[in-house]
């Protein structure tokens, strides 16, 4: 789950990360009373979750109460990258003497928590990567050791702070207790990403975070009953959520169905590496039973045009003749009218396999192995797709949910 950005700067400031001052409005009267009571000059930010807010206007400096009032009317009017402006959030300005990025992100290459730092932040950061590697720092977090205290010296020397400065000793300190304090937010949370972009030094000194960027897993959504309950923001994800699957929406055109997490994120990895594309991520769970696998069908189909869904069940508990028997009703009470790869493996496979060769399903085409599979379903999209070529997505090997911009 995306926290909006003030929602993220709570948690923050429960965390013990500096924040500005700052009021949420959802009218322009109320931004202007924002600034009276904040103090001009102010930033009026829209509260959406998506990157690229400030270069699509969704973020003024405003010097008086009527700027402020005029700014929420035009960003509460605005669609950000297809998400709607609903609030803004009017921020106490500050004075910049210098922008750098801090995140702890969760690694899927390193299975674990991993430290960033740049400094060097802002709209740009990601280019800064390919500019100059160096001059960001990736350090793995071990989940045992939880964050050392290497690791935070290790930060505080990359951001080469004048040593000339009379105050860099305390900029030293609070640089280093902000990366503390959000790899705690991180970890108690149960945060799949916290990013503070920009992390900025105030010409008066100051460590401030000017954006904040959280994602909560899901799955820990009930130890933290004071987070807000937000419902999924794409239909298919709130119709699988509510039949118990869990399915996050990708950018491709083959729709990808299988039992168990690790199954199905492989079954994307396999794809990517055939040439495809997966148009989601959609786990059925233990059992496979005909009913989730209609409502995982509905969900893949309710989408953008899918060219092909490869369906890749592991026979555990369940024997594969059963799934078998429940795939064939869930294909005929889904009207699936795109090619369909099956596999099935695990306990009772063969019969499961050959349930399926006996029905004859028009469309569904039975593989004997997770390779054949992806081959096959990768060849049925390319086929469907303009002019024969392979429909690639982007990131297609981290069903997360996608890591947002910089505010600005």
């Amino acid at each position: 789950m995306d926290l909006l950005e003030h929602q993220g700067k709570r948690l923050f400031a429960l965390a013990g990360l500096p924040v500005p001052p700052s009021r949420l409005a959802q009218t322009p009267e109320e931004a202007a009373a924002a600034t009276d009571e904040l103090g001009a000059p102010v930033a009026v930010k829209a509260q959406a979750k998506t990157g690229g807010r400030g270069k699509a206007g969704g973020i003024r400096i405003c010097r008086s109460a009527q700027e402020a009032a005029a700014a929420a009317a035009a960003i509460l009017a605005m669609t950000i990258r297809g998400k709607p402006v609903e609030s803004v959030l009017v921020e106490q300005g500050v004075q910049v003497g210098r922008e750098m990025y801090l995140a702890v992100v969760s690694s899927r290459a390193l299975r674990g928590p991993m430290l960033v730092f740049a400094r060097e932040g802002g709209v740009d950061v990601e280019e800064l990567a390919t500019r100059d590697p160096s001059a960001i720092v990736r350090s793995p977090i071990d989940p045992l050791l939880g964050l050392c205290d290497y690791q935070v010296r290790d930060v505080v020397a990359a951001a080469a702070l004048d040593p000339e400065d009379p105050g860099a000793a305390e900029t030293r300190a609070q640089l280093g207790q902000a990366v503390r304090s959000l790899w705690r937010l991180y970890h108690d949370r149960d945060a799949t990403l916290a990013e503070v972009n920009p992390l900025v030094l105030t010409a008066d000194g100051r460590i401030l975070c000017l954006d904040s960027k959280v994602t909560i897993d899901d799955n820990a959504l009930s130890r933290h009953p004071d987070l807000p309950s937000q419902p999924p923001e794409d239909e298919r994800e709130a119709k699988a959520r509510a039949a118990g699957l869990a399915f996050v929406p990708l950018s491709g055109d083959i729709g990808v169905i299988g039992n168990g997490a690790g199954l199905v994120m492989s079954t994307i990895d396999r794809i990517a590496a055939a040439g495809g594309s997966a148009a989601d991520f959609c786990d059925i769970g233990g059992g496979a039973r005909a009913a989730a696998i209609v409502a995982a069908l509905e969900a893949v189909l309710a989408g953008p045009p899918v060219a092909a869904v490869l369906v890749n069940v592991f026979g555990g508990i369940t024997r594969g003749d059963e799934v078998a028997r429940g795939l064939i009703e869930a294909l005929a009470a889904a009207h699936v009218d795109v090619p369909v790869v099956v596999r099935l493996d695990g306990n009772a496979a063969e019969e499961g396999r050959a349930v399926l060769d006996r029905a004859a399903l028009p469309g569904v085409t039975v593989a004997e192995s997770a390779e054949r599979a992806v081959e096959l379903v990768v060849a049925a999209a390319r086929q469907a797709s303009p002019g024969g070529a392979p429909a690639t997505g982007a990131e297609q090997a981290a069903p997360t949910v996608p890591r947002r911009g910089g505010e600005d």
